[in-house]
């Protein structure tokens, strides 16, 4: 359907505001969509200006005339989508002392139930059920639930805002009651103190930052919470966690490229004064596990790319004491460490495939876990417990569902708990993975991770999702999803760029898609567009893209480079407004996110390489594939007015008749609707739009 057939477009009023910088002015007809009360908008959606409402609101009444003729294949899909779900699905229960922990749904229900059975097996008890907390809440999110040393006592979080701004309550375990414990303003996890007596949390401030490290003592008023820590850089993350032995409690301070510890005792009553591991010193990472009498420091520092594991003792871990136990090696990237009595557990990447390496701490001893299929994805679970002989793994492929297993680390046996059920059903043989790799215009090898059906003709006739991310080094596992099995099995191609930004390749693919090499993230995911074409996999006009929040910049990015190689672009939560949001040290997460893309405040250096790239200042007169672009209103981390801007300006300059469509969640944030079906009805939506361009109506 062409524009010109269709319903009118929104058209936003132009409020034009200037502003200079490094002496450029450049003006933004829509700055006004920038609410000036954000902050009351995060906690209270009705404060929203009512201009900008019924902006936001004309936007959707569009989008959903645009695609009002694919509403049945949206129930079709959500359908689709839901049967692969096992309702009734239960994690296995964990052991910890007398009990072992697990989560399970209800037929129907949209949020888990915490529960606990005897260690060796028993009747459940349940300790939180999301869907009673959820009754009557439009949006409902259960941050974290985590139980006391002792046992008696659930630690659990909640958000109905969808603004992440979570409240911390506390549960009796023996009337299931919450006690009168109320703390707010938090950022959604806490961790009991060594008795359960009270618990350590992170307190965000009026910017949505995590400002504090607090102390409440259960049963006392959290206005009188004390303070153990205060971070005055606005630039840097901070949270607060445990130990296995219940012996230490550690504040992680940290942003993209620099990390700090703080640890205390976790005996008392948060009176001790955190003692300094290794003071931050920029493009310095380092992680801390506990193991006993001893710390287990993953680092990157003396030039160690892809980092190495040190060791220093708990009592004196200052960086002077850190001696080195696993080595640093070029190409092996060493992603995290686990610590238990007599084993150290790793999970690394090697060759662009995860695996995973037991170490005995006595004898030095090391074995790899064996795992064969050409592309997978391996999750490392761990143990609750500290003196254990098992840890707990999770294996899938594109073609695999998950599989769950305890490995004795003695024995090396492997014993399989679970294997994802797919209801409606899944054969794996109907299927065929495969492993690309794309030639980059510098002649770096970008690796594709795909997945069709055995019996889908490669003549460049299929359509294709091809999906992206490509920052802050987060890797995207070639793991087993359920949703894209209903383009699939409509002949659809399903592919993932492993583009530079993340860690695909290395701690070096991240610096090579960041700051001043940031483009090299968006000419990578062009390339493997032009490369799945070139193999016969699909065809430009068949081809769509798909990435959310900074996968959302990308999807901006080459809607701008390559708008000719793209049918459709789905943009979810998309970070779009980069120059300016990077310009408003105001916003939540500008200050912490100068590391990644650069302080276009400070340096005009950076000004002009973010300037040169980003997506809203980038739009220009071309004609642009079909666009959908999906926010939250109160996501504090991507702020709706960025897609809201960008969708506006792009319909100023686009030459083409694609539709461009937008969709404001006005009851959610970041992660859209909350509850595992609600949010498949988004997917549902997305889906229907990208078969609607390809031509595909059921």
């Amino acid at each position: 359907m062409s524009q010109a057939a269709s319903p009118t477009a929104p058209k936003a009023e132009k409020r034009p505001a200037e502003d200079t910088r490094h002496g450029i002015t450049r003006t933004d007809d829509y700055a006004w969509l920038r609410a000036d009360n954000w902050q009351e908008v995060l906690k209270d959606p009705s404060k929203l200006a009512a201009d900008i409402r019924a902006h936001l609101e004309a936007e959707n009444a569009y989008q959903e005339q645009l695609l009002e003729d694919t509403k049945a294949l949206q129930e079709r899909l959500f359908s689709e989508m839901k049967g692969r779900i096992k309702e009734d699905d239960s994690s296995v229960p964990m052991p910890d002392g007398p009990f072992a922990y697990g989560t399970a749904f209800r037929k129907g229900g949209e949020h888990p139930r915490f529960f606990r059975t005897p260690r060796e097996g028993g009747d459940e008890d349940v300790l939180l059920d999301g869907d009673t907390e959820a009754e009557g809440k439009a949006y409902f999110q259960i941050g974290s639930a985590d139980h006391s040393p002792d046992h008696t006592r659930l630690l659990w979080s909640v958000d109905d805002k969808g603004s992440e701004f979570y409240t911390l309550r506390v549960r009796g375990l023996s009337d299931k009651r919450d006690l009168d414990d109320r703390v707010e303003n938090t950022g959604g996890s806490g961790t009991f103190n060594a008795d359960g007596s009270g618990f350590y949390y992170a307190r965000l401030d009026d910017n949505h930052r995590p400002s504090k490290i607090c102390f409440h003592e259960i049963g006392m008023d959290a206005q009188g919470d004390r303070l153990v820590y205060e971070e005055s850089d606005p630039g840097f993350f901070m949270n607060v966690s445990g130990s296995r032995l219940n012996d230490w409690i550690f504040i992680d301070i940290h942003d993209h490229e620099t990390s700090e510890y703080r640890v205390l005792p976790a005996g008392g009553a948060g009176s001790a004064e955190p003692v300094l591991v290794a003071a931050r010193e920029t493009g310095v990472i380092y992680d801390l596990e506990p193991g006993g009498q001893e710390f287990f420091i993953l680092t990157n520092a003396d030039d160690a790319k892809d980092f190495k594991i040190m060791t220093a003792p708990a009592e004196a871990p200052q960086r002077e004491n850190w001696r080195e136990l696993v080595p640093h090696e070029p190409g092996r990237l060493i992603l995290s460490v686990l610590a238990f009595k007599d084993y150290l557990v790793r999970l690394e990447r090697k060759d662009g495939l995860p695996r995973i390496v037991v170490r005995e701490r006595t004898s030095g001893e090391e074995h790899t876990i064996a795992l064969d299929e050409e592309a997978y994805s391996l999750g490392l679970i761990g143990a609750l417990e500290y003196d254990t002989e098992t840890f707990r793994f999770v294996y899938s492929s594109m073609t695999t569902p998950a599989q769950e297993f305890d490995y004795n680390m003695r024995t090396r046996e492997r014993t399989l708990l679970k294997t994802q059920e797919v209801p409606s059903g899944h054969n794996p043989e109907d299927y065929v993975t495969r492993r690309l790799m794309a030639p980059a215009p510098d002649g770096e090898l970008v690796p594709i991770s795909l997945v069709h059906r055995r019996d889908l003709k490669l003549d460049g006739s299929a359509p294709c999702l091809l999906h992206g991310y490509g920052s802050y080094g987060i890797t995207m596992p070639a793991s087993f999803r359920t949703n894209p099995l209903s383009l699939v099995d409509r002949g659809f191609v399903f592919a993932i760029a492993h583009i530079r930004g993340g860690k695909d390749k290395g701690f070096a693919w991240y610096e090579d898609g960041k700051r001043d090499k940031k483009e090299n993230t968006f000419t990578d995911f062009i390339a493997c567009a032009r490369h799945l074409v070139a193999e016969g996999y699909t065809s430009h006009d068949r081809l769509v893209a798909e990435g959310g929040s900074a996968g959302g910049m990308l999807m901006g990015a080459i809607a701008n480079m390559a708008p000719q190689d793209f049918r459709a672009i789905v943009a979810a939560v998309p970070f779009v407004d980069v120059l300016n949001t990077m310009l408003d040290d105001t916003l939540p997460l500008t200050p912490p996110e100068w590391p990644e893309w650069g302080n276009p405040i400070a340096s005009k250096e950076d000004y002009d390489t973010i300037a040169a790239y980003s997506p809203y200042e980038n739009v220009r007169d071309q004609s642009y594939p079909a666009i959908l672009a999906l926010a939250g209103l109160t996501d504090p981390r991507v702020t709706y007015w960025e897609p809201a801007k960008w969708v506006a300006r792009i319909r100023d300059h686009n030459t083409g008749d694609g539709p461009i469509l937008m969709k404001t969640n006005l009851d959610a944030g970041h992660a859209g609707a909350s509850g595992r079906f609600a949010s498949l009805e988004e997917k549902a939506l997305s889906y229907a739009f990208m078969l609607k361009m390809v031509g595909i109506r059921d």
